[in-house]
């Protein structure tokens, strides 16, 4: 068995890019663009399924581990919509963006440099985010299954990605990397991507059941992401733990 799930050449090329993270017109745009779809259906989904009747601050009861957190893209609302949030990311310089960004405007996030298979707390979540990240690992399924590890029984799973198809393929990488130029050449490896069917089967080897899958699809006629049916290309997948 793999002893890490950290891919050293992928850490290298987010070490590069760290600085851009809160950069809404740099490296990390089409992250900045589909973000508040992203929040939306977390939150929503959050909010169903534990009842909750806060509306000002409706996750303020809730913990969140926030698995390859990058520069705190999602940590950072998750915190202002209430939450208790512990971001991990396997890449120092990312830790220090987010420690930063997070310090600059009053936000109490705990962040941490590790990959879930070398974390080192006792406590346990009743969410974790897994967005943008299992395409950028050595091992799907030990990640899943070390990272399900600090949710709570009954606590969701949130798993953001691509579906590995030729569509995907034309998108992602020849026209989001090589023709628009949203993402810098490379970000991408397609033989990384993962298809939901794949995905449900990890998920289930440690005792995750699907509760949702949602397609994200761009609209460029409005420069505006949105929930859909087609989970050809990008798709969010929600998991509670049996």
């Amino acid at each position: 068995m793999k002893s890490t799930t950290i891919n050293k050449s992928e850490i290298k090329k987010f070490n590069k890019l760290a600085a851009e993270w809160w950069n809404p017109e740099g490296s990390f745009k089409p992250l900045h663009k589909f973000n508040p779809t992203r929040i939306k259906y977390i939150k929503e989904k959050i909010i169903n399924y534990f009842n909750i009747k806060n509306n000002n601050l409706p996750l303020k009861k809730i913990k969140i581990l926030d698995v390859g957190c990058g520069g705190g893209l999602i940590s950072v609302p998750m915190k202002r919509l209430g939450a208790n949030v512990v971001g991990i990311d396997a890449s120092l310089k990312n830790i220090k963006v987010a420690k930063t960004y997070s310090k600059k405007n009053n936000l109490n996030i705990k962040y941490i440099c590790s990959s879930p298979e070398k974390l080192k707390i006792k406590d346990k979540f009743d969410v974790i985010l897994m967005l943008e990240i299992v395409e950028h690992v050595d091992d799907v399924e030990i990640f899943i299954r070390e990272s399900s590890k600090f949710l709570k029984k009954n606590g969701l799973i949130f798993l953001a990605t691509l579906n590995k198809t030729l569509k995907s393929y034309i998108f992602a990488i020849v026209g989001a990397e090589y023709i628009l130029r949203w993402l810098p050449i490379g970000t991408h490896d397609w033989e990384k991507f993962v298809k939901p069917d794949d995905l449900i089967t990890i998920a289930k080897k440690s005792k995750l059941d699907q509760v949702d899958i949602s397609g994200l699809k761009f609209n460029p006629l409005i420069n505006k992401w949105d929930l859909s049916n087609d989970r050809s290309v990008n798709y969010i997948a929600t998991f509670k733990k049996n």
